[in-house]
């Protein structure tokens, strides 16, 4: 025997190699195999989820974004910015594909306007302690994404000032060249 012919570990029998030419997998991966996550598939399953001590069925996609909502509402504002942002999504969804858009009404069972802004991460209330002087001021966020919707010359100067002097930091802003008051 010599020592191209020595059959052990890391060497196979010369007869039981793959012939030069010819691949291991002729028939290869199938065609349209997808490796990825089918999120549709898996969005669209159902699942069961408790509410209010009753089972019901939705689909995953409806659970993941009420729990989305439920986080936000909770105090994650970043949870908040992302259903906000999935809201608005859907809203233009719906505008270029229906001529019928439904109406989806959302109902915020909380202590009041300026709880639920606080929640959902959109403003802070300045001066808590204070009897006379409390207030919310709105974050820059949500204010540039009210300004950036705006159509030009809809707000007139005192309702200008108003969102201005609304607004925690009037300096993070960018406001549209129409806008006459910078503070």
């Amino acid at each position: 025997m010599t020592a191209s012919e020595k059959v052990g570990f890391g060497r196979p029998p010369k007869s039981t190699q793959f012939r030069k030419g010819f691949s291991g997998n002729p028939r290869g991966r199938p065609r349209g195999k997808r490796r990825d996550i089918p999120h549709d598939h898996l969005l669209g399953q159902m699942v069961t989820i408790r509410e209010d001590g009753r089972e019901r069925r939705i689909t995953a996609a409806e659970a993941f974004l009420l729990q989305l909502t439920k986080k936000g509402l909770e105090g994650c504002s970043a949870s908040a910015r992302a259903s906000l942002a999935s809201i608005e999504h859907a809203r233009q969804w719906q505008r270029g594909a229906a001529t019928n858009v439904e109406i989806l009404r959302v109902i915020l069972c909380c202590f009041g306007l300026g709880r639920v802004i606080e929640k959902l991460g959109m403003g802070i209330h300045v001066n808590r302690a204070s009897k006379d002087d409390v207030r919310l001021e709105l974050k820059p966020w949500i204010v540039q994404a009210a300004v950036d919707r705006m159509k030009p010359n809809q707000l007139s100067i005192a309702e200008q000032q108003i969102v201005l002097s609304s607004t925690r930091s009037p300096q993070k802003i960018v406001w549209p060249g129409w806008w006459s008051e910078r503070g």
